[in-house]
């Protein structure tokens, strides 16, 4: 089984509509913030790099979805590696209702995002930061690519 970075969520009523069930909009926030914890407890000196010149551009989000899920349901977001290359890094999300008879698979993610660096006028892509890379080895199911250099 290949590993995953986590972060834990319990469905506020503010995150439902008027039917009562978690607005779609809410798995792509829970995707971001999942991403923006990994870097903070996982890469940290990547976010000082983030506030100097580096830029995480995201190119691309989807969501498809299998259950529906209310407010007050506990929720294990589940962030997997699934490409690496030299400036681009995709992601897989996985959604899981963390239930009293088990765990329940209600909706599966995926983001892209690219590094870039530079003056926003003139940004230009760049590599994938080496700590970053090293943060992410333990999260992918091939490791082999990480180490290559994508």
């Amino acid at each position: 089984m290949t590993g995953y970075y986590e972060i834990r969520h319990t469905v506020g009523f503010e995150e439902t509509n008027l039917v009562g069930n978690v607005y779609y909009v809410n798995y792509l926030r829970w995707q971001g913030r999942c991403r923006e914890m990994f870097l903070k407890e996982k890469a940290p000196t990547v976010l000082a790099e983030v506030r100097d010149d580096l830029k995480l551009f995201t190119l691309k989000v989807e969501c498809e979805f299998f259950a529906e899920i209310t407010a007050f349901h506990e929720l294990s977001i589940r962030m997997r590696l699934e490409e690496l290359t030299q400036t681009q890094i995709q992601f897989t999300f996985d959604y899981v209702h963390l239930h009293e008879d088990g765990e329940i698979l209600v909706a599966r993610g995926r983001q892209r995002i690219a590094c870039m660096r530079g003056p926003n006028t003139n940004t230009v892509p760049a590599r994938v930061p080496e700590e970053l890379r090293a943060a992410l080895a333990p999260y992918s199911a091939n490791a082999a690519m990480l180490t290559a250099g994508g």
